[in-house]
């Protein structure tokens, strides 16, 4: 056992920074183009359809999806540099090629939706990035750790569009490089800074960042990244077998947390277009605001349940975040006899313009571009009639809309934090890349199956089932918990190293 010098123990915490930075730079490379994919879509493409911009949404996830397990799998033999460099650089090439993808004359809608998977593949590296702030971190720093990590995921998150935003003073033609045929737009300009943070992401990670390792109870051990070191030379605290009937779970439990906040978030504009007879330019703007105070309640969350974590420990906040997001759905469900405004308006002469069930569920960044034509007057409001349940389902009042919000922006970030803080710990000083790839990967396959769920279920039967699913989900996860509850615990704590 080396005891950690202060020199160590400033360069383990500079390089786990570096690694909060990279979180922070990979939600902001999704978030930073979110508002304007489908107005930049309809301008390079014309054949685009509303269908398609949700695979080019997609498409990021799924990315994700399949490099995660490869980038920890590379991250568990090699020095951490490595992976983290080379899908930095890739999300920067991907940057840079949806920076270009008008300038094809044909077929453009397919090299956005490549530029964004490879956006998506290199925002992979969230594997690498947690499965070294668990092994760089004791198991009193770990919970905080994770916390800042999630912070600075949800920070880069609410930032991208407040970038978005900023860019929008360019304008949509803005400026030309003839010389190197560049761009430089509304559209264009986010994706190049980008570019830019990603490349001096790069920079920090040579500079800065450095392989650290310590044990549970903070002592400094080898590390099997290090360049220059023969693999295998782990101490005998790596000894023991994870359990992986809590690893299941967890991951079981984190896919459930990540698909009820897409559920969460894709409902949000149909359902507030369906129940409060909101125009489509409305439901935009007012879920904005919501959401980003949501975002803004998950920070602070993040930061409180650091120091809650201390006194009760992860399991019994895990199983209170849970027990507020069932409550959060719960209060969704439709009670009394009062129905919806219902949209009665007859199509004629495709003078109103009918509100498909494509344009209802696209989530509230997509449609802020969708505006009426000029020759329209008239926008139809209210619970469409193509969609037979809104004549015998009562309307969910504002006053159970905004509730919910402030729960479920309470009980996911708990929910998120736990989940991360006791998958690491459960693993222990084994080498986690590969366990934080299937994590990550779950998150992912959350949110594509997400969306999907929520536009067959509320479209053909409506809040009622689709809330009562999702409250059934929830109830099941905690049932789950219940079970793995004692098996839930620090690797060090199970082999007797540690006292929980």
């Amino acid at each position: 056992d080396v005891v950690e010098t202060q020199e160590h123990y400033k360069s383990r915490w500079r390089s786990i920074w570096i690694m909060y930075l990279t979180m922070f730079l990979s939600s902001v490379g999704f978030s930073i183009v979110i508002m304007s994919v489908w107005p930049y879509l309809q301008k390079i493409d014309p054949t685009a359809d509303a269908s398609f911009l949700g695979w080019i949404i997609a498409s990021y996830s799924i990315g994700q999806m399949v490099a995660s397990p490869l980038f920890g799998l590379w991250s568990n033999y090699r020095p951490r540099r490595e992976p983290l460099v080379v899908s930095t650089t890739i999300s920067v090439a991907a940057n840079c090629l949806y920076a270009y993808v008008h300038l094809p004359h044909s077929q453009n809608k397919y090299y956005m939706l490549t530029a964004r998977a490879l956006v998506g593949f290199g925002a992979g590296n969230v594997a690498v990035v947690r499965s070294y702030i668990a092994g760089a971190t004791s198991l009193t720093e770990r919970t905080s750790a994770m916390a800042n990590t999630s912070a600075c995921q949800a920070v880069g998150f609410i930032l991208g569009p407040v970038f978005q935003t900023c860019f929008t003073l360019i304008g949509e033609e803005g400026i030309t490089w003839k010389l190197i045929h560049l761009q430089l737009n509304m559209y264009t300009a986010p994706v190049l800074f980008g570019a830019l943070l990603g490349v001096i992401n790069i920079i920090l990670i040579f500079a800065i960042f450095r392989e650290h390792r310590v044990d549970d109870m903070g002592r400094q051990c080898k590390s099997i990244n290090s360049e220059g070191e023969e693999r295998g030379g782990l101490d005998q605290d790596t000894e023991g077998n994870i359990d992986h009937v809590a690893v299941v779970a967890i991951n079981f439990l984190f896919f459930v947390i990540l698909f009820v906040f897409a559920v969460f978030e894709t409902i949000a504009t149909p359902l507030t277009m369906d129940m409060y007879s909101w125009t489509r330019k409305e439901a935009v703007f007012y879920n904005g605001i919501i959401l980003s105070v949501v975002g803004i309640e998950s920070v602070i969350v993040f930061m409180v349940v650091k120091m809650l974590s201390k006194k009760t420990g992860e399991r019994a906040i895990l199983h209170g975040g849970l027990l507020i997001v069932l409550v959060g759905f719960f209060i969704l469900l439709p009670w009394g006899k009062k129905l919806p405004n219902i949209q009665w308006q007859e199509i004629k002469n495709n003078s109103i313009p009918r509100t498909t069930s494509t344009e209802m569920l696209m989530p509230f960044w997509s449609l802020e571009a969708l505006q009426l034509p000029s020759n329209h007057t008239v926008e139809p409001v209210g619970c469409p009639i193509t969609q037979s349940w809104c004549l015998n389902t009562p309307m969910i009042y504002l006053a159970q809309y905004i509730s919910s919000d402030i729960l479920i922006g309470l009980g996911y970030p708990v929910c998120n934090v736990m989940s991360y803080a006791l998958y690491s710990k459960i693993l222990g000083p084994k080498p986690q890349g590969v366990y934080m790839g299937w994590l990550t990967a779950s998150g992912s396959g959350a949110r594509i199956l997400g969306p999907v769920f929520v536009s067959q279920i509320y479209t053909h039967l409506g809040p009622r089932w689709a809330f009562s699913l999702i409250c059934g989900v929830v109830v099941v996860s905690l049932l789950l918990l219940e079970i793995v509850y004692k098996r839930l615990i620090a690797f060090s704590v199970r082999y007797g190293r540690m006292q929980e």
